[in-house]
């Protein structure tokens, strides 16, 4: 909201700066003698913005958007904002509504036309249904947020409201603007900061009303009247849109708690959709390539021993040789990708669909060619991760493939109701686990880097499920801080493996307290008696393995085994991070690498 001239192309601008953080489609929307005026569509700002024109909006007053699909494939009709029926409402949402399919049914039911496929389109209907009431138009606004379930910064106006723009806030950040020629809000700071450093933070349950007469902030439950003081931001552009991180890598994995609560947020009918598929299979392959792979390593134990399903992790370069011939009808491909793009795992697609066999994807892009190709898919739920080295990937899909892992084994059977009720409580115990274990040994990981900074290789080793984490965390290790670095299952790695071990030679061991940890304290002894550091991620309340290391990171307790690698890889996640940077190595641009890798 501008004082004077055009709010359009401040917009236009302010979304440029947002182009770092990903998105498929972007759009407008200002309000201009009565009229609701808006542009959109899929793709890149600049070439919307050449076909289309942006700045070419009337109006003091407008909101913008740029998305990264979760509901409904990118598109100009999935692209916000979204308006009512009446066109006189308009509403730009980051977040996940949770349930939006439910009241979307309610709204249907009641004459509401739905033109999109995505969450945030019910949020101007609700809106418009509660002016019908007789409610203006900010108690409307609130009445629907006190509705919506899940995560959302949402910002809405209304045609007979030129003057007034309304925010609310859940899980998603929001930050308002201040200055001498406008008011300004927006979800992330650098959109801001061009236009000001005055900058007033929004907290979770609150709404923000901006008008001529300044900014308003009420508690959404009691409508309280909130008062704030701004403060000012003294960072730079590049600063702010690592919101104060020296890299994009580290600021992901201190994404993860909130990512992982996202996650959590999945619509249950896309989880039973391709529980449906499962269920019917003769065999599971779960097909993936480098981090994807690692977290489809760890799926198979979950729908193994949460199942009784025999399920195959395969590497997707290795797919078509391994198992080309094997694949029918009866075979079902569960495919991982974050970018939805991984020429490895299309080609392999490709070769099964020829056989007959079901595709089902699991990826991070709506919109890809694997969301295309596959029979159901579902969206992993993180945002867009702009380092190259996967991190808030492996946590998110480790997420999303454990909850298909127990609907699955709800559906076929296979556990206790009293089972299936602890593991659902204790995922939702994750995301703070993985907060707390970031806050409270993130300085210490920094110490066992300072210690081993210029040792010329690491052993990682783990058991069970945590076989999957040792892998992850060698390859983090490997590709960002480029030290020669190697994992086995810790039962194999006397086969061979252990011939490198002399005085002073770090092994890293993933210790969760599950039925795997007396074999592997002998894993320990074994390295121990050739003189090998020990470095262990533990169990907190582990005593008899801390006497027995050089190192530990201690882990929160009561971790079921099946969820473990969550909150297990993290310290290695940060382990790799500070090595690159304690190297002279830029974590977020490893060389030789790319984020997606889209040639065979």
């Amino acid at each position: 909201m501008v004082n004077d001239g055009k709010a359009a192309p401040i917009i236009h601008a302010a979304l440029k700066r947002l182009e770092y953080r990903g998105y498929d489609s972007v759009g407008e929307a200002t309000v201009y003698d009565g009229r609701l005026l808006i542009k959109k569509d899929q793709g890149k700002i600049d070439d919307v913005h050449k076909r289309l024109d942006l700045d070419d909006l009337p109006g003091k007053m407008g909101i913008g958007h740029t998305r990264w699909a979760t509901h409904g494939a990118p598109s100009m009709v999935n692209s916000h904002p979204h308006t009512d029926c009446s066109n006189k409402i308009a509403v730009v949402h980051n977040g996940i509504i949770e349930n939006f399919n439910d009241l979307k049914d309610e709204l249907t039911d009641k004459g509401h036309v739905f033109v999109s496929r995505t969450d945030t389109e019910v949020i101007p209907h609700l809106i418009e249904e509660n002016m019908k009431s007789g409610l203006n138009f900010v108690e409307s606004v609130r009445d629907s947020v006190k509705r919506l379930s899940g995560s959302y910064a949402l910002v809405a106006i209304h045609v007979d409201e030129p003057n007034k723009i309304v925010f609310a806030r859940n899980a998603s950040p929001l930050v308002v603007g201040i200055s001498e020629t406008g008011l300004y809000a927006s979800s992330d700071i650098p959109t801001l900061l061009p236009l000001t450093k005055k900058i007033i933070e929004v907290y979770n349950g609150e709404m923000v009303i901006l008008s001529e007469k300044g900014v308003e902030i009420r508690r959404i439950e009691d409508w309280s009247p909130i008062k704030r003081e701004s403060s000012i931001i003294t960072w730079t552009v590049e600063m702010a849109q690592k919101q104060g991180f020296p890299h994009f890598m580290l600021k992901e994995i201190h994404e993860q708690p909130k990512c992982l609560e996202d996650t959590l947020r999945l619509q249950q009918r896309y989880i039973d959709l391709l529980t449906t598929f499962l269920d019917r299979s003769k065999e599971i392959y779960l097909l993936a390539c480098g981090t994807s792979y690692h977290s489809c390593l760890a799926a198979s134990y979950m729908f193994s021993n949460l199942c009784n399903l025999p399920t195959l992790p395969v590497i997707a370069s290795e797919f078509i040789e391994q198992y080309g011939e094997a694949v029918n009808i009866d075979s079902t491909i569960l495919a991982v990708s974050q970018s939805g793009e991984t020429a490895d795992v299309l080609h392999a697609i490709e070769q099964a669909r020829f056989k007959a066999a079901t595709i089902l994807g699991l990826t991070n892009a709506i919109g890809s060619t694997l969301t295309r190709v596959s029979r159901a898919y579902i969206c992993q739920q993180s945002g867009p991760e702009i380092g190259v080295a996967a991190s808030k990937t492996f946590t998110s899909q480790l997420m999303v493939l454990s909850q298909i892992a127990l609907r699955l084994a709800k559906v076929r059977g296979k556990i206790s109701q009293e089972k299936i009720d602890y593991l659902e409580e204790k995922m939702k115990d994750i995301p703070n686990m993985v907060d707390k274990i970031i806050l409270n040994q993130e300085k210490k990981v920094k110490g066992i880097v300072e210690k081993y900074k210029n040792t010329k290789c690491f052993y990682f080793l783990g058991r069970g499920i945590n076989t999957a984490t040792a892998f992850e965390g060698r390859l983090k290790l490997l590709e960002i801080s480029y030290i020669p670095s190697i994992a086995y299952p810790a039962g194999e790695s006397k086969h061979g493996a252990i011939s490198l071990v002399e005085k002073g030679f770090p092994v890293i061991f993933v210790c969760p307290q599950d039925g795997t940890r007396k074999a592997l304290i002998g894993n320990i002894m074994e390295m121990k008696a050739r003189g090998a550091s020990i470095i262990t991620i533990i169990d907190e309340n582990d005593k008899e393995i801390k006497a027995l290391s050089d190192e530990y990171v201690d882990i929160p307790s009561d971790v079921p085994e099946l969820l473990s690698p969550i909150p297990y890889v993290v310290p290695l996640q940060l382990f790799a991070y500070y090595m690159a940077v304690e190297k002279g190595c830029n974590p977020d641009m490893p060389r030789n690498l790319a984020k997606s890798v889209t040639v065979l």
